[in-house]
């Protein structure tokens, strides 16, 4: 049989893994009997560690020798020995341990301010340290890490393929470092390393109203080589008051403005840095994959609009940064303005992303790169910034522009790809593309919800996408980071913040009107939707553990409010609660449904509730959308609490949840189905959240129905419901009405987006409205949810009620709109699940690749069902006149 293979550790790094003292081990095999049993050997800086361990795991398997010390190098391997037959061992894989916190000896050091220009315009520092090699080097590792962003270059050599060193996290509590292999690059004798520290994420603006980022106001970095030397010796250099501060060349360096470079700037005199000036956090190792150039992208097309301005497009809206190899004659400066949209002259227009408040100017969006020519072939790559765009504005004044020096370089964090899907209708694979697109553009780091105007990781947004962001992507490790933050600011009476990393740190700010817009259904419970998330799809029960205290005190935080505060309407209505009413969530602030599509003046102008009247909006009763997200995490906490052996909790949350279920039913569901608010979104909400009891579901999915005809077959579901709307459809009967508006032309409809040259998801359904203005921001994901409904129903594969990692899976595909055909793939934990289906004259054929330890169940459109797995599945069966019921998808 075949090796055991894809061995990995849950940790991240750039040229190797690099984990902590007790990493967990996973890998996958071919079929190996019911219940292989398998064997681990490792060797720990070149000895072989203490015996062999036998496991029947093969995920996450617990680290079965001593503690890893600093920077010890492992190599591993994987044998089965019992189940069909014995393996051959696997491959050796190998991983590093990072420096442990305790084990740093080098200084903190800071540059010497320079007088501020203002936010947005602070310089970036170059910091030096020299060292002199006596021997061979054998082998050598850097570690370093700062508050702010830095790049590193060792004897003018760049350090490693990471961008956006070292990440965006909650600096107040959680820092993480970088590890490169630098053996190469050092020499015997005189040595140099060079480090540009700029702003980023540490202090920074963020937000679309350009805020600096509260973490800071001085900047550091931190940075060891390890030297192991020919002859045995070791040596360990350290930034220390040795070092050196001068200007850098990088002039402007904003994460969010941009960055300009003079590449006529003379060298500066070196001064002493200063050292231990920071209070940092301990130092740690990020389980997420790095951030890095993904790809480099050709410019489509490049029109001039003026005299020495060329507009450049290069096809598709992504995040990143451009290259440019052609600088001009010396001293000559160019300009780059990025954007997303072309106005009616052809030239950039970003109005669309200007920010306003009511009696405060508009803070007018800009990301703008400048650079200067020197007399070298110099290279211009902004890497102290990023940028969402699909097109720039290039101006160079007397000096020719070369549009083959330009390249469009596609920056985020490296993921895994573990999904695919196509189908014989082209509109639903570009939906599908756009929709990747999106996403990819906004895991810069953390899940941001636009790469342009705000560019903060909303929880509401990643919870909304998180089940469609596992079918695409390994997002395990990402996710695990992101909720690192989401725990860090997580305020004291335990309310989530609205987005993490928060620079804001709201938590500290609690007079801050925004403070009172913090703690709302929808969003906050990421910190328990999220976790669950990864635990189904992956099987990782230490993602509901390290959340686990998170969860709880969010969730008591909601049911305190939920016992002691009512809105106001429902106070005057009912001036003495009844005892349901201590299970309803409706006395605090909730953003609510937010962004559903906007009805329209007589003249054509959208009506904005919370423009044209902000406070009626903020006051408004959401109590049905908090309560229904508090029964959600409720009875999720109660799985998770059983999942993570805690019975009596788990009984306990059981109750609760059913309290609050049955006080949403006595608050907003009518005896005939019907709910109070009696909209799209509540129907999809209730259905989904099972919060309708069986008799009343089908009046429920018909009212829903009715109200999307009247609609004419237009939905009008927004922020929180949209990703459920069809898989509630089909799963309550009717596939019919979610093709129709799966396949609409006009909008609001995803296809009507493709129409008008979406490359991503917009945030408006109307992002490019019919007179070609563009409206709020192109690239915001949550939208794209609507993708999963193409994984989990028109392929038909999806896990089965009560599996986790993907250890048993229903592929029962749903007919519609005329698709012909339908092919897909999920690479889970066990390995990879193919999934096909065809239409062969009046027969429906289904193909399936079941891996190792996974079963299928197949189910064919007439009810016929087939067990299949692990291996090769093939059926056919006639196709019926009518769709039976389907499956629920999880």
């Amino acid at each position: 049989m075949r090796a055991p293979f894809e061995l990995t550790v849950d940790s991240g790094g750039d040229q190797f893994p690099v984990t902590g003292a007790m990493p967990r081990l996973s890998w996958k095999f071919d079929p190996a009997g019911v219940r292989p049993v398998f064997e681990v050997e490792a060797s720990i800086d070149g000895a072989p560690a203490p015996g062999i361990h036998s496991t029947s795991l093969h995920r996450f398997v617990s680290w079965p020798w001593a503690e890893l010390s600093s920077g010890q190098r492992v190599s591993w391997r994987v044998r089965c020995i019992q189940g069909v037959g014995k393996s051959d061992w696997s491959k050796w894989a190998a991983f590093e341990a990072g420096l442990r916190d305790e084990d740093w000896t080098a200084a903190w050091i800071s540059p010497v301010p320079t007088p501020d220009a203002g936010r947005a315009d602070r310089p970036a520092h170059l910091l030096r340290g020299d060292f002199h090699l006596d021997a061979p080097v054998a082998s050598a590792r850097l570690y370093a890490t700062a508050l702010g962003i830095y790049t590193a270059t060792v004897n003018g050599e760049r350090i490693g393929r990471t961008e956006l060193s070292p990440g965006s996290t909650s600096y107040d509590r959680t820092l993480y470092a970088q590890a490169a292999d630098v053996t190469d690059a050092l020499v015997p004798g005189a040595n140099r390393i060079e480090i540009e520290l700029s702003d980023g994420w540490y202090r920074g603006n963020v937000g679309a109203f350009r805020i600096p980022a509260e973490w800071g106001d001085e900047l550091a970095v931190r940075l060891e080589v390890h030297v192991h030397h020919a002859d045995g010796s070791r040596r360990v250099i350290g930034t220390d008051a040795g070092w050196t501060s001068s200007a850098s060349r990088i002039m402007r360096a904003d994460l969010m403005d941009g960055q300009s470079v003079d590449f006529t700037r003379p060298a500066s005199d070196d001064v002493a840095v200063i050292v231990g000036a920071v209070d940092a956090p301990p130092i740690e190792w990020s389980p997420a994959p790095p951030v890095r150039v993904i790809e480099a992208r050709a410019p489509r097309s490049v029109h001039a609009v003026g005299e020495g301005v060329w507009i450049v497009d290069f096809g598709q809206n992504a995040s990143g940064w451009v290259r440019l190899t052609e600088l001009g004659p010396l001293g000559t400066v160019t300009t780059l303005d990025y954007g997303e949209h072309l106005g009616s002259n052809g030239d950039i227009d970003t109005a669309h992303l200007d920010s306003t408040r009511p009696g405060q100017p508009p803070v007018v969006f800009r990301q703008h790169d400048e650079v200067t020519a020197g007399e070298a072939a110099d290279v211009f790559e902004p890497r102290h910034t990023v940028h969402g765009f699909q097109f720039v504005r290039v101006t160079r004044r007397g000096a020719p522009f070369d549009a083959a020096s330009i390249t469009m370089q596609i920056v985020h964090t490296d993921l895994a790809r573990v999904g695919t899907f196509a189908c014989s209708d082209e509109d639903l694979n570009r939906l599908h593309q756009i929709a990747d697109w999106s996403f990819r553009g906004n895991a810069v780091d953390v899940p941001t919800d636009c790469p342009t105007r705000e560019r903060l990781a909303w929880t509401g947004d990643y919870q909304i996408f998180a089940p469609t962001a596992t079918r695409l992507y390994d997002v395990r490790g990402f996710s695990r980071k992101w909720l690192r933050s989401v725990r860090d600011d997580q305020l004291d009476d335990g309310r989530i913040a609205n987005f993490s990393p928060d620079g804001r740190r709201i938590k500290h700010h609690l007079d801050d009107q925004f403070a009172m817009m913090t703690g709302s259904a929808g969003w906050g419970d990421a910190i328990v939707a999220v976790p669950w998330e990864l635990y189904e799809s992956s099987g990782d029960a230490e993602v509901l553990a390290e959340n686990w205290e998170a969860m709880v005190r969010w969730v008591q935080w909601a049911l305190e409010k939920a016992r002691t505060e009512r809105h106001h309407a429902r106070a005057r209505r009912h001036p003495h609660p009844e005892p349901f009413e201590d299970y309803l969530w409706d006395g605090t602030f909730h953003w609510g449904e937010w962004t559903e599509p906007r009805e329209k003046r007589a003249d054509g102008t959208p009506i904005d509730p919370v423009k044209d009247d902000p406070m009626t909006w903020f006051m408004a009763d959401k109590g049905e959308v908090g309560t229904a997200y508090l029964y959600r995490s409720t009875s999720t906490l109660a799985r998770i609490a059983a999942v993570l052996g805690h019975d009596e909790l788990a009984a306990r949350y059981t109750d609760i949840a059913e309290r609050i279920r049955s006080a949403w039913q006595a608050a907003y569901l009518r005896p005939d189905g019907t709910t109070a608010t009696d909209s799209q979104a509540s129907y999809v909400r209730s259905l989904s959240f099972d919060l309708v009891p069986e008799p009343l579901r089908n009046a429920a999915a018909r009212r829903l129905v009715e109200l999307i005809r009247s609609a004419g077959t237009h939905l009008r579901t927004g922020f929180l419901s949209t990703g459920d709307l069809l898989p509630v459809l089909a799963d309550t009967g009717h596939a019919d009405v979610a093709y129709e508006l799966l396949l609409q032309r006009t909008a609001p409809s995803w296809l009507n987006m493709i129409d008008r040259g979406a490359t991503t998801i917009w945030e408006d359904w109307e992002g490019i409205d019919e007179s070609g203005v563009a409206h709020e921001s192109l690239n915001h994901y949550s939208k794209g949810a609507v993708v999963r409904f193409l994984h989990t129903h028109v392929l038909g594969l999806r896990q089965a009620p009560g599996s986790v990692a993907w250890e048993s899976v229903v592929v029962e595909p749903v007919l519609g709109g005329s698709l012909t055909w339908a092919r897909g793939m999920h690479d889970g934990p066990q390995g990879p699940i193919r999934v096909e289906w065809r239409i062969d004259g009046d027969e429906l054929h289904i193909a399936a690749d079941v891996p190792a330890a996974t079963r299928a169940r197949i189910v064919f459109p007439d009810g016929t069902s087939h067990e299949a797995g692990p291996g090769a599945f093939s059926g056919r069966r006639p196709l019926p006149h009518a769709t039976p019921h389907l499956t629920p998808a999880l």
